[in-house]
């Protein structure tokens, strides 16, 4: 055991095995991805629809819920039959995506639909039934490299039109008033009052009644033509010629040519256009005047000469549609770096999206060293360092979650950038990109950070890093249910630290050894890093092997330390979200010093004034967990999913924040109950105990439950 141990302590310092027979890692994971083997099994957020012509808040919808919607709309009667049909569909996308890549949604859905059909006839009505209820024509996807730059394409595109929209109505009133303020002069002048066009206004069925000749003489001898000045009917003609002609919106709604992969790109075309944008702005400006009567041209002539000069204001160039830059960030170098950071600088409304599809780079300046998303980190902090600049970071899995971030970020009149991992980088075997990206957030490696310059002036404000889990604590922690050695049932809390995240990653595989024998010096990297430094301990991290069992992967003290980087790094960001904020526990820390140190207050009356009362508050009641004989559901961690309401919405239902409780525990069966718990993506719902003693199966319904008691 000494030896076991002195080889364990050898690994741990210096990442070195004492022989080629001792345990490698093979194959391992996480031990909490020990249930997600199969994506195409579960039911998720994904995949995505991207709906063709939709406004901006219903161009990205998830499958699932399209489904549970569409359920939940139709006759009770139908209700359930609809929505088991509708995720058995859904299983067979997925399973079709993960094979095919994206696709059509229409064809994808029938053609899953129709294979169904084999196995159950009623299936191809649901079918037809739901996509009814859909009333979307689009693409569906899943996650992978492309899907970033495909989602922020679609949401830009849908702000693009709603901005084409407005600027096509105005363009479209202008011109109509501008027109008329020639057709006018036209009709009120000579010409207007000519022969010929008094005959056509009059019409062929009194043609015969008038001399249309010497009508027009007795009219244009009473009343004095009316006439624009030279001048203003040049500067009209101008505007319509001006308006009429711009490059930048079609009459269908399209921006021309504002998208673009690399800042170079965008850069010049913007310098290309800018004459061109500062002359239709002009137009506009000076059109809105004429139509309204006000324009005056010794007052507005100098105004207007040099508009533009100083450069144009975010609302003027609001009006025109703004740059989409998609990038790779793994093709990014320190020049293309550099020049992101320029244009966003710069204050103009650049959208530039930041693709990241690996955050586990090693080093180039320190070997062994991770670099942790470090092209996109430094892009991230030095956006939110200009302090006008909308910043989203987010991993893919978390991009339909964020949707209304990032469609508020695509609709800021300044610069925006969305960084994005994608969680495909090559190198972390047949998992699937969702999960990889999934697990970064949860890692802590690729937080999900917003910061928003319009939503105040601080940065309680401004920063908003609430779509993480466990914001106030170093990692998540999960319960993790297992059989022990004996087949017994058993469970215990497991964090999820960036050890468990690099063990999806093949390039880490030499940092771990798999021990076979548990020892007292063991201790989990959580409590390790805590606990530095380490004196003959052994930090571990629990992992599952192909068999499934559950084991102890040993790390090095290389690993640990990039753990420690990155619990040193959320610590920060959590200080400048306002939590454990250094500045406020000081102050408070100073203040409870300093009362503590200050002379109890006299009690005795002073010029026969009463002495207050002084009043303690009772101690807060903590309330009791509910029992486990009891169904319950942790319900202020609710996703809003639907999973349990699909199953008896007499059991389950909502609260004012749609958020799920148990509503009658009688109305159901305890079956509905277990397969609710299982089917929970976030696993708050706590089955309890049989209330029917004769209900049938509670043998193995019992063993089912039993991790979610």
């Amino acid at each position: 055991m000494q030896i076991d141990l002195q080889n364990q302590l050898a690994f741990f310092l210096t990442g070195r095995r004492s022989s080629d027979s001792e345990p490698r890692p093979s194959a391992i994971r996480p031990a909490l991805f020990a249930r997600y083997r199969d994506l195409t099994e579960l039911r998720y957020d994904f995949p995505l629809v991207i709906a063709h012509g939709a406004p901006p808040e219903k161009t990205l919808r998830s499958l699932s819920r399209m489904v549970d919607d569409a359920a939940l709309a139709a006759d009770e009667t139908d209700r359930l039959r609809l929505a088991r049909h509708g995720q058995r569909i859904e299983r067979a996308v997925r399973k079709h995506l993960a094979a095919k890549g994206p696709g059509d949604f229409a064809t994808v859905w029938h053609s899953c639909a129709s294979e169904l059909v084999t196995e159950d006839a009623v299936i191809g009505d649901s079918a037809m039934t739901l996509w009814n209820s859909f009333a979307t024509d689009g693409d569906i996807l899943d996650a992978d490299a492309a899907m970033p730059a495909r989602v922020v394409k679609a949401a830009w595109n849908s702000v693009q039109a709603e901005k084409a929209k407005q600027f096509n109505a105005r363009t479209a009133r202008l011109l109509h008033a501008l027109k008329g303020i020639l057709l006018a002069e036209d009709i009120g002048g000579g010409a207007g009052r000519s022969p010929e066009r008094l005959r056509s206004a009059v019409g062929s069925s009194f043609a015969g009644a008038f001399d249309f000749n010497e009508l027009s003489r007795i009219l244009v001898s009473s009343k004095p033509a009316t006439a624009l000045s030279d001048s203003r009917r040049d500067r009209i003609n101008q505007l319509i010629a001006t308006i009429e002609g711009q490059k930048f919106y079609t009459e269908s709604g399209e921006s021309i040519g504002f998208v673009f992969d690399n800042c170079a790109d965008a850069v010049r075309s913007h310098n290309e256009r800018r004459a061109e944008a500062v002359k239709l702005l002009r137009a506009l400006a000076i059109a809105e005047l004429e139509a309204a009567g006000n324009y005056r041209e010794k007052t507005h002539d100098v105004l207007f000469e040099n508009y533009g000069h100083n450069g144009l204001e975010l609302s003027e160039l609001g009006q025109l549609p703004d740059y989409l830059i998609c990038t790779d960030g793994g093709a990014i170098d320190a020049a293309e770096t550099a020049r992101i950071v320029e244009v966003l600088a710069a204050g103009l409304p650049f959208k530039i999206l930041v693709r990241t599809d690996d955050v586990l780079e090693p080093s180039v300046v320190a070997e062994g060293h991770v670099a942790l998303g470090l092209r996109s980190r430094q892009i991230v902090d030095a956006s939110i360092g200009l302090t006008d600049v909308f910043v989203l970071q987010a991993a893919a899995s978390r991009l339909f979650a964020n949707r209304a971030r990032l469609l508020s970020g695509l609709s800021y009149d300044g610069p925006a950038l969305f960084s994005v991992f994608s969680g495909a980088n090559g190198h972390t075997g047949d998992f699937s990109p969702y999960l990889v990206a999934a697990a970064a957030v949860e890692s802590r490696v690729f937080p999900t950070i917003t910061y928003d310059p319009s939503a105040g002036g601080d940065w309680a404000s401004r920063l908003d890093i609430s779509d993480n889990p466990s914001t106030d604590d170093d990692w998540p922690v999960h319960r993790f249910a297992f059989e022990d050695a004996d087949l017994q049932s058993n469970s215990e809390s497991l964090p999820f630290t960036p050890a468990d995240f690099t063990a999806l990653d093949d390039r880490f595989a030499r940092h771990y050894s798999v021990a076979d024998d548990i020892s007292e010096a063991m201790i989990p990297v959580d409590e390790a890093l805590r606990s530095a430094p380490l004196r003959d301990r052994v930090p571990y991290t629990a992992v599952v092997g192909e068999d499934l069992k559950l084991r102890r992967a040993l790390i090095d003290n290389r690993l640990l330390r990039e753990a420690e980087r990155c619990r040193a790094m959320w610590h920060s960001l959590q200080e400048l979200a306002g939590i454990h904020n250094s500045h406020a526990e000081r102050l408070l820390a100073a203040e409870r010093k300093r009362a503590e140190s200050a002379p109890a207050p006299d009690q005795s009356p002073v010029g026969g004034a009463p002495v207050p009362e002084i009043v303690t508050a009772e101690p807060e009641t903590v309330a009791a967990e509910p029992s486990s004989d009891d169904p319950y559901i942790e319900t202020s961690r609710c996703t809003s999913c639907n999973e349990c309401t699909n199953v008896n919405p007499k059991v389950f239902a909502y609260n004012d924040n749609k958020q799920a409780y148990i509503a009658d525990a009688d109305a159901g069966t305890y079956r509905q109950l277990v397969e609710a718990a299982e089917g929970c993506q976030v696993g708050i719902i706590h089955p309890g105990k049989p209330r029917n003693p004769k209900e049938p199966g509670l043998d193995d319904l019992l063993a089912r439950a039993q991790p979610f008691l």
